[in-house]
């Protein structure tokens, strides 16, 4: 696996300063999707998926954004975007993106990866092949999962654009102080 990839944010220097004072950890706030699937056709992301992604201080994508065009429209919106590749990306952009990664946010390791294998035992999966990470981020179902197991947040966003089985568009919203992660499901249907 790839070096884990850290974000510093904007409020770096705040933090060091309640870090010093014993204020606690700077706030951060990360937006999260995962299967995309665009362009097609007329769709494109809902209104409220792009205003929460627009306030975010970093986005992750958990994998089948499918073109280059879309993640260089997604990256236009504003803060910076780390995903993955999925199943359904472009052969140009799967070659662009990692399979999996780490994203250090503050004292936060946060795993990524598109396809988390079947259903039957997947968190015990992904918590040992993210083993040193607070949080895994994953893709590929379209059903959004916010679930502990053991040491490990276990987070689908769904997706916003193409529900399937979900019976509503959903996204995440994560914020991360210090080395706590506090996720929201946000149902994109009543926003």
């Amino acid at each position: 696996m790839r070096r884990p990839v850290r974000y510093k944010n904007r409020h770096a220097r705040s933090a060091r300063r309640e870090a010093r004072t014993g204020r606690g950890g700077f706030l951060t706030r990360l937006a999260v999707i995962s299967d995309t699937h665009l362009p097609r056709g007329p769709r494109a992301l809902p209104a409220a998926c792009v205003g929460l992604l627009s306030r975010a201080e970093l986005v992750l994508h958990a994998g089948d954004f499918v073109s280059v065009a879309f993640l260089e429209e997604l990256r236009a919106i504003g803060p910076p975007v780390e995903g993955v590749s999925g199943n359904m990306d472009e052969p140009a952009l799967a070659d662009s993106l990692p399979k999996q990664r780490v994203v250090e946010v503050g004292e936060v390791r946060i795993g990524m990866v598109h396809d988390a294998g079947p259903r039957a035992g997947r968190e015990a999966r992904l918590a040992a092949r993210f083993e040193d990470c607070d949080a895994v981020v994953y893709g590929h179902t379209h059903l959004p999962q916010v679930e502990r197991f053991q040491h490990l947040w276990v987070l689908n966003p769904g997706s916003p654009t193409e529900r399937r089985r979900s019976p509503v568009h959903t996204m995440l919203v994560l914020e991360v102080r210090g080395s706590r992660i506090t996720p929201e499901l946000v149902s994109l249907d009543s926003a």
